[in-house]
């Protein structure tokens, strides 16, 4: 893994606090997001949100481009709308689902598997040959999540262990959105693949909640509760992930990705100080051992298959385990 250096430039410096500041920030979402989720109900949370970020999205293409949004060829068009429904619409989906039945701390391990299923999925593609450290890190990690689930599965806590399950689907969903992007981000670069793909999987979630939603007590919300969703919504959902993009571009993503591991004690500590949550030995064993396995997926040596990629435009190519978001759409941290 990269050190930084012993003497970093002012830049350097002033970059590296404000992706704490993001990270902290991330960290301290995930109890706020289990509150906004238990009085709005994931459907009425998703409504919310798929209402608001076209707004969003708009604001930013029409200070960007102006009237003249850039044009897709019709098989890009079509690759957008996949990415829009599997990678956000369907991500997003899951892990407020997750989010809703399991608890903060969990979530924020869980979801933090993503590395490891964008490996899988790069060798079910035959994109990626996986080594001997990496197959180590994966088990590793794997048997960390067992141990992480085991209370709850020995409990026969089926709503929070569904959730959990629910959540790991959540972040493999994530993984394909991270793969699948790659080469349309190459051609059209991150902030259009970002806002066509956001538009894309609108209308549908949109459809999905919109009838679900009625049946929210939209008057029992709390005011400060409303407040805490515009900001998930437009601060952590929108502004963050821009302020992540500048500080990969301004450090780089290697130096970058690790301050991402500091999200879970982030979330634990929040969530225990917000809700009370307790913490098991097993749970935080098994939180260790499965960011352990993650990061050593993610970390250790690699190299690509020996056959020669497809020339299709479409066709999905190999990307850096640790993108920023700058590069890759947004939701790396896929819950937000």
């Amino acid at each position: 893994m990269p050190t930084l250096p012993e003497n970093p430039q002012p830049a350097s410096r002033h970059s590296l606090f404000v992706g704490l500041a993001v990270v902290i920030a991330w960290g301290l979402n995930f109890p706020l997001q289990k509150a906004l989720l238990t009085a709005m109900q994931p459907e009425g949370f998703l409504l919310l949100r798929f209402a608001l970020m076209p707004l969003l999205v708009a604001g930013l293409l029409l200070w960007r481009y102006g009237l003249r949004w850039p044009r897709v060829s019709n098989r890009d068009a079509w690759a957008l709308a996949r990415l829009g429904l599997l990678g956000q619409g369907l991500h997003l989906g899951l892990s407020s689902y997750g989010i809703h039945f399991s608890t903060p701390f969990s979530s924020s391990v869980l979801l933090a598997c993503g590395p490891v299923f964008t490996l899988l999925i790069l060798r079910a593609y035959g994109l990626e040959t996986l080594q001997r450290a990496q197959l180590a890190g994966i088990a590793v990690a794997a048997a960390g999540a067992l141990l992480f689930m085991s209370d709850k599965l020995l409990a026969a806590d089926w709503r929070a262990g569904g959730g959990d399950a629910v959540l790991l689907l959540a972040a493999a969903m994530f993984s394909y959105y991270t793969v699948a992007a790659k080469p349309l981000i190459e051609r059209h670069g991150a902030v259009l693949v970002m806002c066509y793909a956001s538009l894309a999987a609108t209308l549908p979630v949109l459809i999905y909640a919109a009838p679900l939603a009625t049946r929210v007590a939209w008057a029992a919300v709390p005011p400060l509760l409303w407040l805490g969703a515009l900001w998930a919504v437009v601060g952590i959902g929108f502004v963050t992930w821009l302020a992540w993009g500048w500080v990969n571009a301004q450090r780089g993503v290697a130096r970058t990705a690790p301050l991402i591991y500091l999200m879970p004690p982030v979330a634990g500590l929040a969530a225990w100080a917000s809700t009370g949550e307790q913490f098991s030995l097993a749970k935080v064993l098994g939180a260790a051992i499965t960011l352990g396995g993650v990061a050593l997926a993610q970390f250790a040596p690699q190299r690509r298959a020996r056959q020669p990629l497809p020339s299709r435009p479409d066709t999905l190519v190999r990307p850096r385990l640790t993108e920023s978001p700058q590069q890759q759409p947004h939701h790396d941290t896929p819950n937000h």
